[in-house]
């Protein structure tokens, strides 16, 4: 049994890009009942047992011979091996699934990494909170150790949204080809590009910044108390380190924000977040970033451009575009990707473990460095009482010292937030 992928599982095909979740744990594991848990979550979802394969000129979802299933792997290493598993890809015409153990003397970490063909931030994370529970039943003996598999395989996003007319659509990207026309996004260069590079350096990194829990507590409430959500503050925040890394000049540049948006609550019939399908469109619009420009006045401007694309359902025409960027890739150029999971619960561990660090980073493996600039990402998500933000990147793209710059920037911002500031922006002191 197989099914053909929609325009929007298409997508991330050529990206060959991954959601990452690492779960950290100190303590006593049980590696066999882990094992047995992640079988027990592959034998649920039939996705988990695919692989991509192209029928006909089309790419489907097609199921992998037996011996072929994905299996928890165990390595050596514990959490300081992570960088060598993010990059890690998942193999072209192989699982879409893998899960690893990296087992440590004190502590050890085990990262999932799921293709953005089959996932979402959503059920990737609820993915690892439930094999978490799983593991905690197997470890309390309230379940069987092996599962019979699930073979019915969920249906894409594109058949449950409403139909949007062709003229509609014309209208709409003629108006999106217009404004790239019109007002041109700049973006970050490639630093690192034609730079010599490290002997042994990673391909894939990612730079991390995580609040104290009173931080966090005192962004949520400057957030409340501006009536401006954390992604409205995290985004003007990263638009305007951009901009300092693209110099001192007066002048505002023409930046380009792109948020991602949920669908799973905006379909007819709300998809619960366990469904391991991409249920996600975006939205990108373009503001004036100048130096001096008021980060809380941006925030509110990202903000209300957010709600009115989501109110008029633009993020909707946003998806029934996607087969029509090949031929108008400039409609997706941006200087920012926001990503923002909200606070997400700790994954719940038996007696004699404890969870020390939670994270999700995006990677993916195909950049272009030579396109010469090109967006930083900025993916935020709060595990418990402590918000954290990934920027991954390219090494054959962007610098250690231009990332870096953009983490200080953020930071130094995000802090001003946090402390009730509304000049909340921090210097950039690294030249792009």
């Amino acid at each position: 049994m197989q099914r053909m992928l929609c325009p929007v599982e298409t997508i991330y095909v050529a990206q060959r890009s991954r959601a990452v979740l690492v779960c950290t744990v100190r303590g006593a594991l049980d590696e066999e009942l882990l094992a047995a848990a992640f079988a027990a979550k592959v034998a649920e979802h039939p996705s988990l047992r695919c692989r991509i394969a192209v029928e006909d000129g089309a790419a489907v979802l097609q199921p992998l011979p037996p011996e072929d299933r994905p299996r928890l792997l165990v390595r050596e290493g514990g959490p300081t091996a992570f960088t060598e598993e993010f990059n890690t890809p998942l193999p072209v015409g192989g699982p879409l699934v893998r899960a690893v153990l990296l087992r440590g003397t004190d502590e050890h970490s085990l990262v999932l990494s799921v293709d953005h063909t089959i996932t979402d931030g959503h059920s990737g994370i609820a993915l690892q909170n439930a094999l978490w529970d799983t593991y905690t039943d197997l470890v309390a003996g309230r379940r069987p150790v092996t599962a019979e598999d699930r073979e019915e395989y969920p249906e894409p996003v594109s058949v449950q949204l409403p139909e949007t007319s062709e003229p509609e659509l014309e209208e709409y990207l003629a108006r999106r080809v217009r404004r790239t026309v019109e007002r041109p996004v700049v973006s970050l260069p490639y630093a690192a590009v034609g730079a010599e590079r490290t002997p042994g350096r990673p391909e894939l990194d990612v730079r991390r910044l995580v609040l104290e829990p009173h931080e966090t507590s005192g962004l949520l409430q400057y957030a409340k108390s501006q009536r401006v959500p954390v992604h409205g503050l995290v985004a003007a925040a990263a638009l305007t380190a951009v901009r300092g890394l693209l110099g001192d000049d007066p002048d505002p540049r023409t930046l380009g924000c792109l948020s991602p948006v949920d669908l799973r609550s905006r379909l007819a019939t709300p998809l619960a977040r366990e469904v391991m399908v991409p249920a996600v469109t975006t939205c990108l619009d373009v503001f004036d970033v100048a130096p001096g420009t008021d980060p809380l006045a941006l925030a509110r401007e990202v903000t209300e451009s957010l709600h009115t694309a989501i109110d008029s359902g633009e993020y909707l025409h946003e998806l029934h575009l996607l087969p029509k960027v090949p031929q108008h890739p400039a409609i997706l150029a941006t200087s920012v990707i926001v990503t923002n999971m909200g606070r997400v619960a700790t994954p719940v561990v038996p007696d004699g473990l404890e969870v020390t660090d939670v994270r999700l980073a995006p990677a993916r493996e195909n950049y272009f460095p030579q396109a010469g600039r090109g967006p930083v990402m900025v993916c935020v998500v709060s595990f418990g009482d402590r918000l954290g933000i990934e920027l991954p990147y390219s090494t054959a793209c962007f610098t250690d010292e231009q990332v870096e710059a953009v983490r200080g920037a953020l930071h130094t911002a995000l802090l001003g937030f946090a402390a009730g500031r509304d000049d909340a922006e921090g210097p950039v002191a690294v030249p792009a």
